[in-house]
């Protein structure tokens, strides 16, 4: 398959990228600022350009979102609005931008994450992110087909937990290859309107 990666150098991205180039798969890799095509999916004229440079494909598959993390008394309504335009509406526009470029069985994979079910301090917009995009791959998933959408909700990666361990206490970690293994199953396999929990 030609599968279109967005956040393709980042920890998530790179591990998705090795499997999928290792399954045999195509893999055109995007970024902000590497990557082989530089887009930044959170301005709509980005996307569509990206498109444009890509062609058709089999399948689009995002590692990437952006959302702050602050209190809910010291955030400001334009916290928000960065989480929902960073992670929320940039994946989105993949989709809605993505119906006409990418072959007619093919899918989207996007990412939320643990938060949307397990919630931590400082962690309301990225839990508010996670929600919402997972209630439009289930809504969406009715709609596009044939063509399919799934979400990958990892926890806290293993390889991160040197970084980030502290904020997800008690919470069982997620090594990257076995998140890399639900973009497979999201790609290759048949399920649409899906949260696989890796």
């Amino acid at each position: 398959m030609k599968i279109l990666l967005i956040g393709a150098t980042g920890t998530l991205g790179t591990a998705v990228h090795r499997t999928l180039t290792g399954r045999g798969h195509e893999v055109l890799t995007v970024g902000r600022s590497g990557g082989e095509l530089r887009h930044d999916i959170s301005d709509p004229a980005q996307t569509a350009a990206l498109y444009e440079r890509a062609g058709r494909v089999d399948a689009v598959a995002c590692a990437a979102g952006d959302v702050p993390y602050k209190r809910v008394a010291e955030a400001a309504p334009d916290d928000y609005l960065a989480a929902f335009r960073g992670k929320v509406l940039s994946q989105i526009d993949l989709v809605r931008q993505g119906i006409p470029r990418v072959a007619e069985r093919g899918s989207f994979t996007l990412i939320t994450g643990v938060l949307a079910r397990e919630p931590i301090p400082t962690g309301s917009a990225a839990s508010m992110a996670n929600g919402a995009l997972e209630s439009f791959v289930r809504a969406a998933a009715i709609e596009i087909a044939p063509q399919r959408v799934n979400a990958v909700s990892p926890t806290v990666f293993t390889e991160s937990l040197a970084d980030y361990g502290d904020f997800f206490p008690g919470m069982p970690p997620v090594a990257l290859d076995d998140v890399a293994q639900a973009y497979v199953r999201s790609v290759e396999g048949a399920q649409t309107g899906q949260v696989y929990v890796p």
